[in-house]
């Protein structure tokens, strides 16, 4: 059973346009530059992205902004993006903004064959528009659906040809969750070990939830917001 892929474009051959797809990271880490690239290039449209960001301006799946192959976005945070903006206020893109701890439970229920749940956050907002409303122990609480897409990109550490995985650091944050959640979920690693190498005790994602993956590389790893400190008067 070897579900290794030769690089990003043989790994999303199949994507068709109107996908649903799911893209792991936190801002523009642990986020799967080689399949996001790849599904530029290739040029589907009028798909559907549930991330928790919308990356930044032409890097990340601020690409798909870019050329446009955006229809509708599901999101926790999109500042940092300025073409984001623009195309929503011309009413050329579709954005669906939920708490972050919505968000993520909602793509975690996803995978687990949850169909719904009940949240206090968004009550008395906007999020609460058109969401069934009740109330348990006197608390009012919002019915809110499971995520589930057809493709998940994901990144990893490590994995091996069986498509266990190894997160480190913050990418570590919504990629395990969307691995579940998905239909068809392709992961891109930055090491790929031989089978045995992988601490069993170590795996986050086993490999029965991973259709492909690849090896990525030539990471850039940008930063989203540079921000350093001020210098004293004077100082050298």
């Amino acid at each position: 059973m070897n579900k290794v892929y030769p690089n990003a474009d043989a790994a999303i051959a199949d994507l068709p346009d109107g996908a649903t797809i799911m893209v792991g990271g936190f801002g523009l880490c642990g986020i799967p530059e080689n399949l996001i690239a790849a599904v530029h290039r290739k040029g589907v449209r009028n798909i559907t992205v549930i991330s928790n960001n919308a990356g930044v301006d032409g890097f990340g799946v601020g690409q798909w902004l870019t050329s446009r192959q955006i229809t509708r976005i599901i999101a926790t945070y999109v500042g940092e993006n300025k073409l984001f903006e623009e195309l929503v206020l011309k009413g050329e893109l579709q954005a669906t903004l939920i708490p972050q701890g919505t968000f993520a439970e909602r793509i975690r229920a996803g995978g687990a064959g949850i169909a719904g749940f009940y949240t206090p956050a968004g009550v008395g907002t906007v999020v609460a528009e058109g969401k069934e409303l009740r109330e348990f122990d006197g608390r009012k609480y919002l019915l809110e659906r499971g995520l589930t897409a057809d493709f998940a990109l994901i990144k990893a550490w490590k994995g091996d040809r069986w498509g266990n995985l190894i997160y480190r650091g913050t990418a570590r944050n919504f990629n395990p969750m969307m691995a579940a959640a998905a239909k068809v979920t392709i992961a891109e690693v930055e090491e790929l070990v031989e089978l045995g190498e992988l601490d069993p005790n170590a795996i986050v994602t086993p490999g029965i939830y991973v259709k492909r993956i690849i090896r990525g590389e030539n990471y850039e790893k940008r930063i989203e917001r540079r921000i350093v400190r001020k210098r004293a008067h004077g100082q050298a």
